[in-house]
């Protein structure tokens, strides 16, 4: 039989090509889909541990209280080949009338602890010399050798702030191409022992440098897990001591909620769409094999072929087909993986990248088996028709094997269960997610409502899809009786019609819905990014006078800011220093409710800032230990005043009061904060470069933060993600609409008869390549449009369920994917029906009829 199966593969290569084409694109989508986790994964990781470059432990203090004591007793420990504590200041950098506010870092002893990569000149050594980023020396106008000033701040042994100005030579351009501080515009490098020496020279009297975090790289030789617990042991209880990638897997989990299974699961059910999809393409593809191979069959038979043996040879063939793709589908996942990756390098994501994938046991093993396994699976009912026919059949003409018979009662009672039981979940995940504010649960229980319902309306698609595809067909059969003859066709089998626009009906639902989900996260998320950072760009003084308090901008600052292109308003915001309970230094912002609405991008972050209130960020408030409603006691040198708390989502630098309220406390608070609005969040790079510009010339040191940029950074990684998993999903419509060339070739096939009739009577070939076009078009248009509508509701129940703890939730309507799906599916459908078509008019009526 071995040899058998492997003549007639040989003899079917062109349709087994059809199916071999579905396995490989399904298993590629698997093995791409593995890798494409791997690489979110170390893309993820990369970025949150950006700053700790290549270290293989950090040793963490969430209170900033990292000593050099503790950084010493790390360097005891055995194994530890360098320690680096994360130091960093601040300074005041000058040159011409060009002035700018610019954060740096220390040097490191071993450079793979260091997050900068030098990219001309080199690394500062000793007293008097910097490295810059790019963008700040072309500012400044200062190249690798040029002199700059820098005027940073002291603490004299009163306590009094005093200002030293220094000369610095450029020894180095510095990048920062995983986006460690991409927050600050970058960072500069100064010695490690200049950076100790001047940060400890902003402290008090008597107060000593800390840290937040130290890195640690360890001897070649040295186990990381032995190392890690060692060091854990020799530092205070209170220290974190993990791997970057524990840190980064950490905060990843504080990021997505801890919602690591859902993601998982997300990600996983791409692959099992892939394979349901293909595996329905390859029992219609068996079936048209089975149709085709009727009378070679039932001579095996009548040669002394057993029914089994004619089973297990089609089950033989469909194993050798499915291994034989699956192995080239992983080759093309793979290449298909690093083409991706290289595309994606050369685009400004804002995110760190592996330079090339990484192929696991996984990759390779996973999509094989499974392949083979959909592939076998798919192939049990055609191998079952192949055993029912009969030795007859070969000295007699036969009909392909039909399953033109009914569906049972059983079957449309547990596909009407199924799609209720799984709609009332559907909704109950959204309402969970709405209402409770339960993210994880509702998105459980909506993707098993989901799927539950799908597989209900999937299973009763033999009951109503033919009788929809049919009323579609009666809307077009006004056209003339070619397009009545399609729309009849179509009934004639409604199992495989189902099961083909079913194969469509999966693809185009999931592209719809994850557009339409894509649509509604995107508007929900700027929403949320908005709440969050409600200030596009913040500009503050970086000037003292001798009491500590911050001096005011130039008053010119806020016109010229005002014409920069792109930025929409700039509101000044007065900033003083005033004490809380316990006689703690609180900074307030002063601004007036008018004035802040034009300036914030989520007005409603400070709709509560009213005279005689105090608006403060979550954080804030739970540092003061009050909550909304309660009341705050402020003294400041003016006069004092007890104001009622509002607690805001939005992440505020300070809290906010009106500026009546400011001045009752403080006579002539500075204007030392700017709040500047943008035109168009998604240009913030640009027009943040614009106006830094505008502060490196006024001379002045003033600080710069950009949490537009940061915002606009998240908005297209997002879009990026969701523009991958709707070009993988776009690879099961591919699949799917092969199904629909499968499907119309048998049409062909068991219409041989009747097409010939049809012909003798004066149906010319052009008429019936638009027979099998109509119906080619009916199959997937059907599919498609409702596909569409089945993606809208799954669309809008899962934003509900995953996004309802975000805030308010915009169910949108991609209109431009939907019509593109449509225009696609209605294209694909008439190419589908192409080659079926050159088969059926390349046979004279005079051939086909005298095969009967």
């Amino acid at each position: 039989m071995l040899r058998l199966t492997l003549a007639q593969m040989r003899r079917s290569v062109g349709r087994l090509t059809a199916a071999g084409v579905a396995i490989v694109i399904g298993t590629a989508f698997v093995a791409a889909t593995l890798l494409a986790g791997n690489v979110m994964t170390r893309t993820t990781y990369d970025s949150i541990a950006a700053r700790y470059a290549g270290a293989e432990l950090v040793v963490q203090d969430r209170s900033g209280m990292l000593t050099p004591d503790d950084v010493a007793a790390v360097a005891q420990v055995d194994g530890v080949a360098a320690v680096e504590p994360l130091g960093n200041t601040y300074l005041e950098l000058t040159s011409g009338s060009r002035t700018v506010f610019q954060g740096v870092i220390a040097t490191t002893s071993d450079p793979d602890l260091m997050p900068l990569v030098l990219a001309d000149g080199a690394w500062p050594d000793g007293a008097g010399e910097v490295a810059l980023p790019p963008d700040v020396a072309e500012r400044l106008g200062v190249g690798v050798g040029d002199p700059v000033t820098v005027l940073r701040d002291v603490v004299d042994d009163e306590g009094a702030y005093d200002r030293v100005r220094e000369r610095l030579t450029v020894t180095g351009l510095v990048e920062d191409p995983y986006g460690a501080y991409a927050m600050f515009g970058g960072a500069g490098v100064l010695d490690a022992d200049v950076v100790q020496e001047w940060s400890a020279a902003t402290l008090p009297p008597g107060e000593q440098v800390t840290y937040g975090d130290a890195l640690i790289a360890l001897d070649p030789s040295a186990d990381v897990e032995a190392t890690e617990a060692a060091v854990a042991a020799a530092v205070r209880d209170d220290l974190t001591v993990r791997t970057p990638d524990e840190h980064a897997a950490a905060v990843a989990a504080q990021l997505t909620g801890g919602e690591d299974l859902v993601f998982m699961i997300f990600v996983l059910t791409f692959a099992a769409i892939a394979l349901l999809v293909a595996g329905l393409v390859i029992a219609n593809t068996f079936q048209v094999l089975v149709a085709q191979r009727t009378r070679t069959l039932a001579l095996l038979r009548c040669v002394g072929a057993n029914k089994g043996q004619i089973g297990r040879g089609v089950l033989l063939e469909a194993g050798i087909l499915g291994a034989v793709s699956s192995a080239a589908g992983v080759v093309l996942g793979a290449v298909l993986g690093q083409a991706a990756l290289w595309v994606a390098s050369t685009q400004d994501l804002g995110v760190p990248l592996p330079t090339s994938i990484t192929v696991t046991w996984q990759v390779v093993v996973i999509p094989i088996a499974v392949g083979t396994l959909v592939t076998v699976l798919s192939a049990l009912v055609p191998a079952r028709a192949a055993t029912r026919v009969a030795p007859l059949a070969a000295l007699r003409p036969s009909e392909a094997p039909s399953a033109a018979r009914g569906a049972g009662r059983v079957r449309l009672v547990l596909s009407v269960v199924a799609a209720v039981v799984g709609f009332a979940m559907l909704g109950g995940g959204a309402a969970l997610g709405l209402v409770a504010q339960e993210p994880t649960t509702g998105l459980l229980l909506g993707i098993a409502g989901g799927g539950l319902s799908f597989v209900g309306v999937a299973v009763g698609a033999v009951f109503w899809l033919p009788r929809v595809t049919a009323l579609a067909g009666r809307l077009a059969g006004s056209s003339g009786p070619t397009a009545r003859l399609a729309a009849a066709n179509t009934l004639r089998n409604p199992r495989r019609t189902a099961a083909t626009s079913t194969a469509l009906l999966i693809g185009v639902t999931l592209v719809a819905m994850m557009s339409t989900g894509a649509a509604s996260a995107r508007t929900s998320l700027t929403t949320a990014l908005d709440t969050r950072y409600p200030v596009d760009v913040s500009l503050s003084s970086q000037t003292w006078d001798e009491q500590g308090d911050v001096g005011a901008l130039p008053p010119a600052l806020a016109p010229e800011l005002a014409r920069v292109d792109g930025v929409a308003a700039v509101t000044e915001v007065a900033t003083a220093t005033v004490e809380g309970p316990d006689q703690a230094a609180i900074e307030l912002d002063g601004v007036s409710p008018a004035a802040a609405d034009a300036a914030l991008r989520f007005p409603a972050a400070l709709e509560d800032l009213a005279p005689g209130t105090v608006v403060l960020s979550g954080g804030d408030a739970a540092a003061l230990d009050v909550s909304a409603g309660d009341s705050l006691a402020l003294q400041g040198p003016g006069g004092s005043s007890v104001l009622t708390v509002a607690v805001t989502d939005a992440e505020l630098a300070r809290p906010v009061v009106t500026r009546d309220d400011l001045a009752t406390l403080v006579d002539d608070a500075p204007a030392a904060t700017l709040w500047v609005a943008l035109e168009d969040p998604a240009a913030a790079a640009a027009v943040v470069r614009d106006v830094q510009d505008v502060v490196a010339d006024s001379g002045a040191a003033v600080g710069v933060s950009g949490a537009a940029v940061e915002r606009a950074g998240y908005e297209q990684v997002v879009d990026t993600m969701l523009g991958i998993v709707l070009g993988l999903l776009a690879v099961a419509v591919v699949i799917a609409l092969i199904g629909v060339a499968n499907t119309l070739s048998l049409s062909v096939i068991e219409r041989r008869r009747e097409s010939a009739t049809l012909r003798a009577i004066g149906l010319s070939k052009g008429q019936l390549r638009g027979m099998l076009a109509i119906e080619g078009l009916l199959i997937a248009g059907v599919g498609a449009v409702l596909g569409i509508v089945l993606g809208l509701v799954y669309g809008w129940a899962g934003s509900a369920a995953a996004l309802g703890v975000m805030g308010d939730v915009v169910l949108a309507v991609p209109w431009r994917e939907i019509g593109l799906v449509v225009l696609v599916a209605a294209v694909a459908g008439l190419v589908a029906s192409v080659v079926p078509a050159r088969s059926a008019v390349r046979t004279s009526p005079v051939e086909a009829l005298a095969t009967e």
